[in-house]
């Protein structure tokens, strides 16, 4: 059976696949001994790691938890074991009242869904790791991640509400702080407008001392999803799903629109600067004999969608020519599909899914 066909009346787009992820998950614990397939090995147990970014200069891989279960995971990437970072058994909190004094307080530990990642680098062994939080609220959740122990720990600090209760996907940060967050979907506007190339959503920017985020005008889009910020915080990418491309913007308000990659063979979704300095960003194939091919118009299903295993492409793009290269991509697999991303680290690339209970991983060689 289809999830569609579980969950007819589900309207939140984050929540069907993770839904989906659970009846995936509850199908296959029992028989599933967690073994590679292909050229891909495992780390299992984490449900529907959405998002994956490494903790600063350290093994250490954050991973959002876009399940049911919720949370955040850690993930040891030498020895491929994993444990939950947040809430866990004793959740800190240590509200920053100057930066984040509109916040109302730390969210429900027992009702935090997490989606898109960002982590900016600090000093003496600590860094500031931003989360989009469903679930309780809809907000940007700060945290201190400390790791100056054996493993890393987090402390919220803060969060940002979105404007009436809209749901965020990814957000970005630059180095005084200051968010760029992508909300695909306005209030009451369907997903199926955003694959008939309508603009559903856009870019919203908030600053430390800021009561809330405000929407940076010029981005509307056809569902925007991953974002990221150039080295110099002088432009910001966004992937669009509806357009099925990235596109540069300067970083001001309004923005400009600086540059645009042709339209991609693959529905892209994250977005995150590699070590070399391109952008790398994944996606679920367009085109699919078993699945059938995505329509690009409202006859968009989302259930259809997520539980259709289909092949998958991680993508390259240069910034400035915003020519994308492939580097890696999988056939359909039925216990790792409905890809989202792609995390260089060492040798490795590691990909995570908004719907599963695993992360893979393979060699860059």
């Amino acid at each position: 059976m289809k999830c569609a066909d579980l969950y007819p009346a589900v309207t939140r787009p984050w929540l069907l696949p993770a839904l989906c992820c659970a009846a995936y998950s509850a199908a296959y614990a029992a028989d599933d001994a967690c073994e590679a397939s292909g050229e891909y090995a495992f780390v299992c147990g984490p449900v529907s790691a959405e998002d994956l970014v490494r903790v600063p200069e350290t093994k250490w891989i954050i991973a959002s938890g876009f399940g049911a279960s919720g949370g955040i995971y850690l993930i040891d990437s030498v020895q491929k074991t994993w444990h939950k970072l947040y809430p866990g058994d004793a959740p800190r909190a240590e509200q920053d009242m100057q930066a984040f004094a509109a916040c109302p307080g730390s969210p429900d530990p027992n009702n935090f869904v997490t989606h898109g990642l960002n982590v900016l680098p600090g000093d003496d062994g600590h860094s500031t790791l931003y989360v989009v939080g469903h679930g309780e609220r809809e907000a940007i959740e700060v945290f201190d991640v400390n790791a100056n122990g054996d493993r890393p720990t987090v402390t919220w600090t803060g969060c940002v509400m979105t404007p009436d209760g809209m749901e965020a996907n990814s957000v970005a940060s630059l180095g005084d702080g200051s968010l760029l967050v992508t909300i695909p979907l306005l209030t009451d506007v369907p997903i199926r407008d955003a694959l008939a190339g309508k603009n559903t959503g856009g870019v919203f920017e908030w600053s430390s001392g800021d009561r809330g985020m405000t929407m940076v005008q010029g981005t509307d889009l056809p569902y925007a999803n991953g974002i990221e910020v150039s080295a110099d915080g002088d432009e910001f990418y966004v992937a669009s799903s509806g357009l099925l491309t990235v596109i540069a913007y300067s970083n001001s308000n309004p923005a400009r629109l600086l540059r645009s990659s042709e339209p991609f063979e693959f529905v892209p979704d994250n977005l995150h600067m590699g070590p070399d300095g391109n952008l790398l960003t994944a996606g679920l194939n367009i085109y699919d004999e078993v699945c059938g091919n995505v329509p690009q118009s409202e006859e968009f299903d989302l259930g259809a969608f997520a539980s259709c295993p289909r092949p998958f492409t991680v993508l390259s793009v240069n910034p400035q020519s915003m020519q994308g290269t492939v580097t890696a991509s999988g056939p359909a697999n039925e216990r790792f599909s409905n890809i989202t991303m792609a995390l260089p680290l060492g040798d490795e690339l590691w990909i995570g899914t908004f719907g599963g209970d695993r992360i893979a991983y393979r060699s860059l060689k």
